[in-house]
C-alpha cells in the first residue's frame, strides 16, 4: 500500500471518528431525521473507522500512549457498572462503542509523531460540519434560529445543538490562529476559516466555548512568547483590542453574555446547579460510588447533567473520575515538559479548552468530540518516531592508514 493511499486512509478514519461523535437529538431539522437513522449513521461510521484502521495497520503496530492507556483503563469501571444493567442494555451498547473508539485510537497511534497533519484534518472536518450549519441557516433561518433555543443557532440539516456548534467553531478558530502564528498557513486561507466560524460562534451565544477559546489561546500563545516574535505581536494587539472592546461595547457584550437571562438564572448556571445538587444528594451504594451506575445518556432525573466530572461520577464512579483527572494531569504535565513549539502550543490550547468546557459540558467519560480533541493533543505531544529500520545497518568504514613507500617496498621483498 502506497504512502499517499495510507495517508488518505488514515485521514478518512479520523473523519469517520468525528462523524461518530456528531450524534445529537436536541435540535429539530428541516427534514426530520429518525433517531434510529442518526444512530445507524454514527455507529456505522465508528465500525467503518475501526475496520479501515485495522486494514491499514494489519501488523498491529502501535505506539506507547499514556492517554490511550488511561482510556483503556476507563473501560474497566464502565463495563463493571454497565454489566449490572441498571442503566439498561443501552449501557452495554455504549461500552461497545467506547471500546471500538479506543481500539481505533490505538491503531491510529502508529502515525502520531508530533506533527501537524492531524491538526489540519481536524480543522477541515469540523469546518465541513460548520459548512452544513451555515447552509441550514441560509436555507431555513427559522429552523436554524428556533425560539425553542432562544434564537440561538442550531443545526437545521443535521441535529446539532448550540453548545456543539460553539465548540467546533472555537476549536478550529484557535487551531487556525496558532497555525498562522507558526507560519504554517497563509492569512487568506486562515481568514476563510476564522471569519465565518466567528460569526457562527457569535450566533450560538455559547459562553463556555467563547471563554474556552480566549483562555486556551492566551495560554497557548503565552507558551510561544519567548520564542516567537509573531506570538508577542499578536498577544500585544489582542490585549489592546480586547481592552478597547470591553470599554466601548461593554453593554452589548454583557447583553450577549447574559442571553436575556436574569441574574438568578445566570448564577445557578441556567438550572444546572439544581441538577448537580440533586445528583450529589442521591443515595448510592458502595459499588455505585466506586464504579457508577453504568454508561447512560449523561442525564439525571431526566435532565442533562452538563458537567463532565459529575457525569463520570454518576456513570463510572470515583474510579472513573480519578482516571479522567489523570488524563488531564498527564497530558498537561507532558505539555509543560516539552520545549516550546507550535505542536506544544496547539496541545496546550486543546487541553485547556477541554478542561474549561468540562465544567458545563459532559463528554470526558465516553466517546465524544472532547476525547478526540485530547487524542489530537496526545498526537501532538508524541515524540517523533526514530526510523531506525529505514536504513540498513552497516559497518562503519575504517579510515585507511597511510603506509610510507619504504614500508611498501619491504612488504614486496
Amino acid at each position: 500500500m502506497g504512502a499517499d493511499h495510507t495517508s488518505k486512509s488514515v485521514g478518512t478514519v479520523w473523519g469517520l471518528l468525528i462523524l461518530n461523535t456528531l450524534g445529537s437529538a436536541g435540535a429539530k431539522t428541516i427534514i426530520p431525521l429518525p433517531r434510529s437513522l442518526i444512530q445507524m449513521v454514527t455507529m456505522g461510521a465508528l465500525v467503518a473507522a475501526f475496520a479501515l484502521a485495522l486494514a491499514v495497520n494489519l501488523r498491529l503496530r502501535i505506539r506507547a500512549s499514556a492517554y490511550v492507556l488511561l482510556l483503556t483503563l476507563l473501560l474497566v469501571p464502565s463495563v463493571i457498572s454497565s454489566a449490572n444493567l441498571e442503566a439498561g442494555f443501552g449501557a452495554l451498547f455504549r461500552c461497545t462503542r467506547l471500546a471500538l473508539f479506543v481500539g481505533t485510537l490505538w491503531l491510529l497511534s502508529r502515525w502520531w509523531d508530533g506533527g501537524l497533519t492531524f491538526v489540519r484534518r481536524h480543522i477541515r472536518m469540523y469546518f465541513a460540519v460548520l459548512g452544513s450549519v451555515a447552509a441550514g441557516l441560509v436555507v431555513s433561518p427559522g429552523a436554524a434560529l428556533p425560539d425553542l433555543y432562544g434564537g440561538r443557532l442550531v443545526g437545521a440539516l443535521w441535529p446539532l445543538t448550540p453548545p456543539q456548534i460553539g465548540q467546533y467553531a472555537a476549536v478550529i478558530i484557535g487551531l487556525t490562529v496558532l497555525l498562522v502564528l507558526g507560519r504554517r498557513t497563509d492569512r487568506a486561507s486562515a481568514a476563510v476559516v476564522i471569519v465565518p466560524s466567528l460569526v457562527l460562534l457569535a450566533l450560538t451565544h455559547t459562553r463556555t466555548a467563547t471563554l474556552g477559546l480566549f483562555i486556551g489561546l492566551a495560554l497557548a500563545i503565552g507558551s510561544l512568547i519567548l520564542t516567537s516574535a509573531a506570538a508577542r505581536r499578536f498577544f500585544t494587539w489582542a490585549v489592546l483590542c480586547a481592552t478597547v472592546a470591553a470599554v466601548a461595547f461593554s453593554s452589548a457584550l454583557q447583553a450577549w453574555f447574559l442571553r436575556g437571562q436574569s441574574q438568578e438564572n445566570f448564577s445557578n448556571l441556567t438550572g444546572r446547579a439544581k441538577v448537580w445538587d440533586a445528583l450529589l444528594a442521591a443515595p448510592r451504594t458502595t459499588s455505585e460510588q466506586l464504579f457508577g451506575a453504568g454508561l447512560g445518556d449523561k442525564s439525571f432525573g431526566g435532565l442533562p447533567i452538563d458537567n463532565s466530572w459529575l457525569a463520570v461520577y454518576n456513570e463510572q464512579g470515583l474510579i472513573g473520575v480519578a482516571l479522567v483527572a489523570a488524563i488531564i494531569v498527564v497530558l498537561g504535565g507532558v505539555a509543560l515538559l516539552r520545549p516550546p513549539s507550535l505542536s506544544r502550543a496547539c496541545a496546550i490550547f486543546l487541553i485547556s479548552y477541554c478542561a474549561i468546557a468540562s465544567y458545563t459540558e459532559a463528554g470526558l467519560g465516553d466517546a465524544s468530540p472532547y476525547l478526540l480533541h485530547l487524542a489530537l493533543a496526545a498526537s501532538l505531544l508524541a515524540a517523533p518516531a526514530v526510523a531506525a529500520a529505514a536504513t540498513p545497518l552497516s559497518t562503519p568504514e575504517v579510515p585507511r592508514r597511510h603506509i610510507p613507500r619504504w614500508a611498501r617496498r619491504s612488504e614486496v621483498t
